[in-house]
């Protein structure tokens, strides 16, 4: 007994000789088309449960953001930590060129597989889906088709993003073109028939809110946000299926602090963290959460197949395209 005793006592003394877990510190930096309300109450949340970690911001569209690092690694200067893009081609042209930190013990229980990168560089953190926004002050019937905007009278009164500065948009263009019931003479009637492009989904809304335009091709949780916030205005799933979105999250191989850096995507894969993006109008990754009010289950939702491969290959091309048909 006295030998079981002193066995214990060893035991117990070294585990609390043993130093505890370190915390995560220092600064990070992120680069994110997330809209800056949102991040700011995501790194709020975060920082909470790391105080010890500075999450400092570069805010702004994907394309700008590419141009960015692109220019930072060309210096041999990357600046960023992480990266939380609205575009998997983004994050696929970043994997490829070799940029990405690989993350194999991510916390992954909860992340559908489809989400995730298959050597987990990268992982999705939302679905995003575009659709159709109209306003119901200027509108007498609903839209359900995509072809419901082509014809002159609804194209000239309608606003869309442009991939050359949304990563959604991007996204988008790459789907709907690959799509043969649609392809480039679907963009093509749009253009021909004066649809406007505008700079992001945020000047769709805007547009559209404003009653400055009837129409708007728009990601869904900006519609549904200025619709609950008393704007005039409705979103449409289209009946032929939308384009989707994962806002994936991403670490950089430059990183300074990659502990802090990890932190940060664990954080993004959490049930607070998805909870939190429920309040915030987005559908979540999390199959066993309910998505906000308003919203049907991801499980009914019709989604455009795409073929990644393709749409990082026709990227550049795409969006020249898309700019000499409706300029930028």
């Amino acid at each position: 007994m006295g030998k079981f005793r002193a066995f214990v006592t060893l035991v117990l003394g070294a585990a609390l000789a043993w130093p505890a877990l370190a915390q995560p510190s220092g600064v990070i930096r992120l680069y994110t088309s997330q809209p800056s309300d949102q991040i700011a109450a995501a790194t709020e949340a975060f920082s909470k449960l790391h105080p010890g970690v500075k999450v400092e911001v570069f805010r702004s569209g994907t394309t700008e953001i590419m141009n960015k690092l692109q220019a930072e690694f060309a210096a041999g200067r990357p600046q960023a930590d992480v990266v939380l893009l609205a575009d998997d081609v983004a994050m696929t042209q970043l994997k490829n060129d070799g940029r990405l930190l690989p993350y194999p013990d991510a916390p992954l229980r909860n992340v559908p597989v489809g989400l995730v990168d298959a050597d987990k560089t990268f992982f999705g953190t939302k679905l995003i889906t575009t659709g159709i926004v109209y306003n119901t002050n200027l509108v007498r019937t609903r839209p359900n088709s995509w072809n419901d905007l082509l014809a002159p009278e609804v194209a000239s009164k309608t606003i869309l993003p442009s991939p050359l500065y949304s990563g959604a948009a991007v996204i988008h263009l790459g789907t709907m073109v690959q799509q043969p019931e649609f392809g480039w003479k679907y963009v093509e009637t749009l253009a021909k028939n004066h649809a406007m492009a505008g700079r992001g989904n945020g000047a769709v809304i805007e547009a559209v809110a404003r009653g400055e335009k009837a129409y708007g091709i728009i990601i869904e949780y900006m519609a549904m946000n200025a619709k609950a916030k008393g704007s005039p205005v409705d979103f449409v799933f289209p009946v032929e299926g939308v384009s989707v979105i994962t806002q994936p999250v991403a670490i950089l191989k430059t990183t300074r602090n990659p502990e802090a850096a990890k932190a940060f995507v664990a954080w993004q894969l959490s049930e607070e963290a998805q909870q939190q993006s429920i309040g915030q109008g987005y559908f979540p990754i999390n199959p066993t959460m309910t998505p906000p009010s308003g919203y049907p289950e991801v499980s009914k939702l019709k989604l455009l197949k795409s073929n990644t491969d393709e749409l990082l290959r026709t990227d550049e091309e795409n969006k020249l395209k898309f700019s000499e048909l409706f300029g930028g």
